[in-house]
């Protein structure tokens, strides 16, 4: 029987991992799912070709930012933000409230919402629950996330008590202004790494009965012990039938630690930004191609990678690329990077089907311990 829009089904668990399939409008993701973002409707330096020659099921577009550049009325008469993209698998956008946070000094939050400044020319808008809903809606893309509010760490305790009860407010209001089924609404928990909050806010979500939940707020200034920590109480307080996303990590220990605790969906900026910058990720840390250790390195980026990058160029090609400030090493550094995640996903879903995670994972987490990259 052919699943329908918005079924998640655990096809399969190893200790805590679970190996799922989630339907969405553009098609199935098979989690553990790594999402490359495309923060402005692109993934920076790929094309969706090379995307799809990857292997990525879903990505990550910006609220924040397709609000103010191009607009909402662009990507309309486009058809919607799948054909103004060119990109037919399923999309995830943000609400919009991580920028909101990360531009402090340029927003007013109240109960109806944000009021803030743009970054690239001063111009006035705002965010309230609905109208967000209602943007990400008209985008036709397959999840949008509520409005939340996101606090730094370390935070007060009066900041993330604010937070969570803002947050449920704005969940309910967004949970009730949804019009278009084919969207999927997720919510976002808070309650830094207060576990009374963090209950407290999962209780009230969850009540919405919504088709998945993230856990938000972590990454944001706390150290990595206490983020796996707070990931795996989070997630033993979202139901098990719904998908669970944690926001914003993208590094292979991270994405491990994530899987152990029963996370299905993750999304960061990372391999792609270190892409960008001549840090390269592998299976046994990451290292900085721009260090001239490299520069007659004739290997290749990650011995273990298959991808098209690794079979082609050699480290020394491509910190030569970087040190001589050529376009095409960004290129292929950022595809090479997502290689490693999206096959690192691929594994842990086949180790789980296999009921062998426990030993898939610390065999990955020992390469990382065992293999000192060369210097950074």
């Amino acid at each position: 029987m052919k699943a329908a829009l918005g079924d998640f089904t655990v096809r399969a668990r190893s200790g805590a991992a679970r190996r799922g399939t989630l339907t969405l409008a553009h098609g199935v993701v098979e989690t553990p799912s790594f999402m490359p973002v495309g923060t402005a409707a692109t993934v920076k330096t790929l094309t969706p070709h090379d995307l799809v020659e990857l292997g990525a099921q879903i990505v990550l577009a910006n609220t924040y930012h397709l609000w103010l550049r191009p607009g909402l009325e662009t990507i309309a008469a486009a058809g919607g933000l799948h054909a103004f993209m060119s990109w037919e698998r399923p999309i995830l956008t943000d609400s919009g409230g991580f920028q909101v946070f990360s531009l402090e000094s340029r927003r007013v939050l109240d109960d109806d919402g944000v009021r803030f400044r743009s970054h690239l020319d001063g111009s006035e808008h705002h965010f309230t629950p609905e109208n967000v809903v209602a943007f990400q809606e008209t985008l036709g893309v397959d999840i949008a996330m509520a409005l939340d509010v996101c606090v730094k760490l370390p935070a007060s305790s009066e900041e993330i008590e604010e937070a969570v009860r803002r947050t449920t407010l704005w969940a309910e209001r967004g949970a009730a202004a949804r019009s278009r089924p084919q969207t999927l609404l997720f919510g976002i928990i808070q309650g830094g790494l207060d576990e009374g909050a963090r209950t407290r806010s999962a209780r009230a979500l969850v009540e919405l009965d919504l088709p998945g939940y993230a856990i938000g707020g972590l990454s944001v200034g706390e150290s990595r012990a206490e983020m796996d920590r707070m990931t795996r109480f989070a997630a033993e307080l979202l139901p098990g039938e719904k998908p669970r996303y944690l926001m914003g990590i993208g590094t292979v220990r991270d994405l491990l630690g994530a899987i152990d605790a029963g996370i299905d969906m993750f999304d960061c900026v990372y391999p792609t930004r270190c892409g960008r910058n001549g840090r390269a990720l592998t299976r046994g840390g990451d290292l900085n191609l721009r260090n001239a250790v490299y520069g007659r390195d004739f290997r290749p980026v990650d011995e273990r990678c298959a991808c098209t990058v690794c079979s082609t160029f050699s480290r020394a090609y491509l910190s030569h690329l970087f040190r001589a400030g050529e376009m095409l090493g960004p290129r292929l550094l950022s595809y090479h990077n997502l290689a490693v995640l999206l096959d690192l996903v691929a594994e842990s879903r086949a180790a789980i089907e296999r009921d062998e995670w426990p030993a898939f994972r610390d065999a990955s987490l020992a390469a990382l311990a065992r293999e000192t990259p060369n210097p950074t």
